[in-house]
């Protein structure tokens, strides 16, 4: 058992880091993509001060990208595609799907050195 998981990454995600507080707000480093797996449940989780906070999607990648997802940065999540067959709604406000940016929560490393399992980060995001 290899304990690669990457094969289910088949979604990808625009991460841009936060870098700190600047004269004029939140700065941000260059956006970079991350093959993930993108869960769009909602859970309840604590943040970096322990408050209870709802999280509305999950990020799952390697354990590699970690470093990118710090609290506060800015996750962009593609518009979901539209299929043939699919219900759409041109007059709704919804219309027509746009991207989501959310922000970063807290992450959880899951990780196993010499065990085989599976390597990777959950990404919390609001």
């Amino acid at each position: 058992m290899s304990g690669d998981i990457t094969d289910f990454f088949v979604h990808t995600v625009q991460v841009e880091t936060f870098a700190g507080t600047g004269a004029n707000g939140p700065v941000y480093e260059q956006p970079a993509t991350v093959t993930c797996y993108l869960d769009s449940s909602t859970q309840l989780v604590r943040n970096g001060t322990g408050e209870q906070v709802v999280s509305s999607s999950r990020v799952y990648c390697s354990v590699a990208d970690a470093w990118r997802f710090t609290p506060d940065s800015r996750v962009t999540q593609p518009a979901p595609a539209i299929y043939p067959g699919d219900a759409v709604y041109p007059e709704s406000a919804l219309w027509p799907p746009a991207d989501r940016a959310a922000q970063v929560i807290t992450t959880n490393q899951l990780d196993a050195p010499g065990l085989g399992l599976p390597e990777h980060t959950v990404v919390y995001l609001t």
